[in-house]
């Protein structure tokens, strides 16, 4: 697969790039970002950490608005950070709201038609883009975490329980966490997955934890008690009580005040890649 340099900078010493590729899980070009720190070789590959933003971002949102750059450049890690849905799909509908279709992906494979086609997040997240990572950037794969935020934050737990040998630490904000419970996942599941509950458990945090799915490291949430779509949306009590059901380590923790966005983010993100550091280093 050839990568088209999108832009280049340098950043916190290290170099930050986005890059585009046309996918074949998606069948349309996609781009995304990715930050190597200074002093990296083929033969010194570093722990990689993938980060999925939430609703109506992009590539370009979780590492320019969480200020996560200057500590993986710290621990020596490099990020990875891709959009959050195929773009120029042409679905009818794509474009109508801003909780399905362009910008709200999921991080999973459509199975219904129109969206079957290109809304194929998860495999380009599980497979396509870790092959591609590999092949071009000095990155160890054998150490290799996942990050998110909101629906990306679904995205990093689904992943992380599915495949735990893969996905080494794990950690969210403010995360989705029983999507086939609430609004937004009912919505994106109907028109993603189908009518049928039992393939949405699949993608469902929540009922993973029930089903058995466990992961052998801590996972580390955060909460703003003042977030707006606490209530309505996230519901964080169903990931407790699930994992503590499961015997999965969890660290939940609430934080008064604060709300939904990346200040929120800015707040803690060095908690979390501090989280990530220790597993993936062993530190």
């Amino acid at each position: 697969m050839t990568l088209t340099t999108a832009s280049k900078h340098v950043c916190c010493g290290g170099a930050l790039g986005f890059y585009t590729v046309q996918s074949e899980a998606l069948g349309l070009p996609t781009t995304f970002g990715v930050f190597i720190p200074e002093d990296v070789s083929r033969e010194k590959p570093v722990p990689v950490l993938y980060l999925l933003a939430g609703l109506t971002c992009t590539q370009d949102t979780f590492l320019i608005k969480s200020n996560i750059v200057r500590f993986a450049a710290k621990h020596g890690i490099a990020l990875v950070a891709c959009d959050t849905s195929p773009r120029g799909a042409n679905v009818p509908g794509e474009t109508d709201g801003w909780d399905l279709g362009v910008g709200a992906g999921f991080y999973l494979d459509a199975t219904q038609t129109p969206w079957r086609a290109h809304y194929r997040m998860g495999t380009f997240i599980s497979e396509e883009l870790p092959k591609l990572i590999a092949s071009q950037f000095p990155v160890d794969t054998t150490r290799q975490g996942i990050c998110g935020h909101s629906m990306g934050g679904h995205g990093a737990l689904v992943h992380a329980l599915r495949a735990p040998e893969k996905w080494k630490s794990v950690s969210a904000f403010a995360p989705i966490v029983h999507p086939a419970a609430v609004p937004w996942g009912e919505k994106a599941f109907t028109a993603y997955l189908g009518p049928d509950r039992a393939i949405w458990a699949k993608h469902d945090a929540t009922l993973l934890l029930k089903a058995g799915h466990t992961h052998p490291t801590t996972i580390l949430v955060d909460q703003g008690d003042g977030d707006q779509f606490l209530e309505r949306e996230l519901q964080p009590w169903h990931l407790e009580e699930a994992a503590k059901g499961a015997g999965q380590k969890l660290t939940l923790r609430r934080h008064a005040g604060y709300d939904h966005s990346y200040w929120f983010i800015q707040t803690f993100i060095e908690d979390h890649m501090n989280h990530h550091a220790k597993i993936l280093k062993g530190a």
